[in-house]
C-alpha cells in the first residue's frame, strides 16, 4: 500500500478535475454580481475546499498539498485569462494560503467528530482567503471592498456548513476518490 507522498499526479485525477472545475466556475461567476455585496462565485469558490477536505481524509495532508498546488496553478493561469493581473494575483496569494492553512487545520482535527475539520478548517481558511483576496485586490481602489468581503466571506460560511451534507454523503465511498491501494 502507497503512502500519500508516492501518489503521482496522474494518480489524482478526481480531485485535481474537480478543482479544477471548482476554478474555472469560480472564476466565471464571480464576474456576475447578485448584488452591491455578493457574486455568483461566493457559493462555487467553497467547494473547493471541499475538494481539499476529501482528498485529505482519503489520502492524507500530502496528497491534498499537491491537489493545491495544481489547483494554484489553474487558478493563476485563469484568473490572467479573465481578470486583471492584480485580482489574478491576489486570487492566486488567497488561493494557496487558504488552501494550505484548510489542510493544516483539517489534519489537526480529523480524529475528531467527522463534521468538525472539514467545517472549523473551511471557516478559518476562509477568513484567511478573503481578507487577502479583497485587500490585494482591490485596497487602495474606490471599489467598497470590505462590504464585499464581509458579503463573501458571510457565504462562504454559509456554504461551510452546507457542504456537510455532500461531505459527509462522500465518507463511505472515498475508495473512489482515492487512488487504488492507497489510504490515508
Amino acid at each position: 500500500m502507497k503512502n500519500s507522498s508516492q501518489i503521482t499526479l496522474t494518480a489524482l485525477w478526481r480531485p485535481i478535475l474537480a478543482m479544477f472545475i471548482v476554478i474555472t466556475s469560480s472564476n466565471y461567476l464571480v464576474q456576475f454580481p447578485i448584488n452591491d455585496w455578493l457574486t455568483w462565485g461566493a457559493f462555487t469558490f467553497p467547494v473547493a475546499f471541499l475538494v481539499t477536505d476529501l482528498t485529505n481524509r482519503a489520502v492524507g495532508a500530502t496528497a491534498a498539498q499537491r491537489v493545491a498546488w495544481v489547483g494554484f496553478g489553474i487558478a493563476i493561469l485563469v484568473s490572467l485569462l479573465l481578470a486583471p493581473w492584480r485580482i489574478a494575483i491576489a486570487s492566486g496569494i488567497a488561493f494557496i494560503l487558504g488552501q494550505l492553512l484548510d489542510i493544516v487545520a483539517f489534519n489537526r482535527l480529523r480524529a475528531l467528530s467527522w463534521w468538525k475539520a472539514p467545517l472549523i478548517g473551511s471557516i478559518v481558511a476562509s477568513v484567511v482567503d478573503t481578507g487577502i483576496f479583497f485587500f490585494l485586490a482591490f485596497a487602495g481602489t474606490n471599489l467598497d471592498w470590505l462590504m464585499l468581503a464581509a458579503g463573501d466571506l458571510g457565504i462562504k460560511w454559509l456554504m461551510a456548513a452546507l457542504l456537510l451534507a455532500p461531505y459527509r454523503a462522500m465518507l463511505p465511498r472515498l475508495q473512489s476518490w482515492a487512488p487504488m491501494g492507497v489510504r490515508a
